[in-house]
């Protein structure tokens, strides 16, 4: 058994904050030390508790005067649109058909998705994400790559192979029976292996078939501790679209629900554009809304109405994510940037506390897998970052006149980037030093 001490600031959330004082929704510890035993965080508490419920000979690594806290989860981006982050487009359908369909054919190659995958968690690393919820393309290639390369570095990661049989380039189809097929050997093979996590995963209603769409809710039935992904509401000509169809179903949403695909372990990324019904439709389900701003930034998709969903009467579960490649950034800093200031332009308050909440303890909770990752609680898995909040000259001078937790995370989130990112730890393993 290998222990080690790791010393630094720790800050870790309890619940969401609900207001930029609430300081029962966090806990944190000026001189903290995290006992980490063989990938699992042992003990947690003040550094001379620790060190003194520590062996002898431990190995000490002392990451004062920087910020520990759980390692940021991203919920929702796209493994091959790697080379598409940063393409001018008008929109998400000129978008996807321009830029990033033609490059997810070139995911039935296995060396081409190995290539990218190897640079994908290389990227993941850099930004101090520990762990990911992405599509894969439509290629079992692609879930392959993708979950080898999670095995490899230890880390807890879900994914899925994209079903599609419709409104795509013809490289990019496989069948409803094909869909289902490769989807289940996918778990075969992946689900449960190390960290792993296979999510089921057709890509949205518009590419699609009804038919797809009953293999899909198959899956589902056959595997219902399985994640599953897929997009809505993100944009008014795919609503549009989506309508024309599925003209027997009550909106978008309904869609979904009428296979057997709402439910509390269902992630439908973007969700800008819901009506009360659909919300409430959402709610009643527990299913979660992930929030992805660069993106919907970038795509003129829409503002994202995060607080008046949280705040409903039948409040809507919330995630937020990067959505590489639309969106454009891979770090979570940035993305919470971005979510402030749509925020603010709702007339709305997003407080730092709640921006590194949802980055951490809440995304584990839209995973329903806090009891696993997201805290810095004994016995779960060891993920955790090291945030330098002085990492830039910019940042270092604004330091200078910090002089609270709240603004010290505030800067984090408007300045900081990758290179804010001290030292990133998979399973108690400093990883980022070694890229």
């Amino acid at each position: 058994m290998t222990t080690t001490l790791i010393r630094g600031r720790l800050l870790s959330f309890l619940r969401r904050p609900v207001a930029i004082d609430d300081t029962a929704s966090y806990r944190y510890e000026e001189d903290g030390g995290l006992l980490v035993e063989d990938g699992k965080i042992a003990a947690v508490g003040p550094y001379a508790d620790m060190r003194a419920a520590a062996p002898a000979e431990v190995e000490e690594i002392d990451h004062r005067p920087h910020l520990i806290l759980p390692g940021l989860i991203d919920t929702h981006l796209h493994f091959p649109q790697m080379q598409v982050i940063g393409s001018y487009a008008a929109n998400l359908l000129e978008w996807l058909n321009t830029y990033t369909f033609p490059e997810e054919c070139r995911f039935v190659e296995s060396e081409h998705a190995a290539r990218i995958a190897r640079h994908f968690y290389d990227e993941m690393i850099r930004h101090g994400t520990t762990t990911a919820v992405a599509y894969c393309s439509v290629h079992k290639t692609s879930a392959d790559a993708y979950f080898a390369e999670a095995l490899k570095r230890g880390m807890c990661m879900v994914g899925g192979k994209v079903m599609m049989d419709r409104n795509a380039p013809q490289g990019l189809l496989d069948t409803p029976e094909t869909g289902y097929d490769e989807t289940r050997a996918v778990i075969a093979e992946w689900h449960g292996k190390g960290r792993n996590h296979v999510a089921i995963t057709p890509r949205f209603a518009i590419t699609s078939t009804p038919a797809q769409m009953e293999m899909a809710a198959a899956l589902a039935r056959e595997f219902p501790d399985l994640h599953i992904q897929t997009h809505l509401s993100e944009n008014h000509d795919e609503i549009r679209f989506t309508r024309e169809l599925y003209p027997d179903a009550l909106d978008y949403t309904d869609v979904y629900a009428k296979h057997g695909l709402l439910g509390p372990k269902s992630l439908f990324g973007h969700c800008i554009h819901l009506s009360e019904r659909e919300a409430d439709a959402m709610s009643e389900a527990g299913a979660v809304a992930v929030h992805c701003p660069t993106s919907n930034l970038f795509l003129g998709s829409g503002l994202f109405p995060l607080k008046a969903l949280s705040r409903r009467e039948r409040p809507v579960r919330i995630a937020v994510a990067t959505d590489v490649g639309g969106g454009t950034s891979y770090s979570m800093l940035k993305t919470m940037d971005e979510a402030y200031k749509i925020q603010q332009l709702l007339g709305e308050r997003l407080n730092p506390f709640e921006s590194f909440y949802h980055m951490t303890l809440g995304n584990a909770e839209a995973l329903s897998l806090e009891d696993r990752i997201g805290t810095l609680d004994a016995g779960t898995d060891a993920d955790f970052v090291v945030l330098d909040a002085a990492a830039t000259p910019a940042m270092a001078l604004k330091m200078e006149v910090v002089r609270s937790l709240a603004d010290e995370l505030f800067l984090l989130q408007t300045l900081g980037d990758d290179r804010a990112v001290r030292e990133t730890y998979v399973a108690g393993k400093p990883v980022k030093a070694v890229l």
